[in-house]
């Protein structure tokens, strides 16, 4: 009775002696055309470029295979898709909650948070609250995201306009700069930074210990509600 074990099948080409084919089409070391050559001829050349014998064409008739070194190609590729990982960008919505009669300094503390938002590349949703007899003053919280999005209209867009759901109105702020490009910035600054750090070995440590707790804080997304309105 046959009966699976299950298990894994593994993703990663076969190599040297685990190619189990009479013959296959061989690419040498520089990408060139060997031809048809049997299989024992194949990893004879492997051993004399001191190189591994991938199949890099399992399905072909007859298998491709390529004289590489595997090693350096499994690490140079996984060196790619982290490089890779590491470029992509994600969207991300933050969001910010006001009330409709927000303290002045109230509201430049949250306008800050929202241009750094914008800044990193990142959507911005706005979300007015309304209570007990606010609810019959639409306009206060309609007027409040008009002003928000004409002191950030640098930065953003309004990418979807106010509009009333239950006891709250929302709008949602786009930035005009890319993710990619926030992401590519940060990094340039960083560099710039380390640069700076070596160009001026002598300076006090004190003042390298504040500039580094300036960034820490500078790069901590932190979305901060409205305190509740008696």
């Amino acid at each position: 009775m046959w009966c699976y074990r299950g298990g894994s099948i593994s993703a990663e080409p076969r190599i040297n002696d685990r190619i189990r084919v009479p013959e296959v089409r061989l690419v040498g070391p520089s990408g060139e055309q060997v031809g048809i050559v049997p299989l024992a001829k194949a990893l004879e050349l492997a051993q004399e470029y001191d190189l591994d014998l991938v199949e890099v064409a399992a399905n072909a008739r007859p298998p491709v295979c390529k004289l590489m070194d595997y090693g350096k190609f499994k690490y140079e590729s996984a060196m790619k898709a982290r490089e890779a990982r590491k470029n992509q960008a994600h969207t991300v919505i933050k969001e910010m909650k006001l009330r409709p009669k927000i303290d002045p300094h109230d509201y430049d503390t949250k306008k800050g948070h929202v241009v750094r938002f914008l800044k990193q590349g990142d959507k911005v949703k706005i979300t007015i609250m309304f209570r007990g007899r606010e609810q019959s003053r639409p306009e206060l919280g309609y007027r409040l995201l008009q002003r928000l999005a004409e002191d950030v209209q640098d930065l953003g867009f309004v990418e979807s306009n106010p509009k009333q759901d239950g006891r709250n109105m929302i709008m949602v702020l786009g930035p005009h700069k890319k993710k990619t490009e926030a992401m590519a910035e940060a990094r340039q600054a960083q560099e710039a930074r380390k640069a700076d750090a070596k160009a001026n070995p002598g300076r006090s440590q004190n003042a390298a210990d504040t500039e580094d707790a300036d960034v820490d804080v500078e790069n901590v997304d932190v979305d901060v509600e409205a305190p509740a309105e008696a």
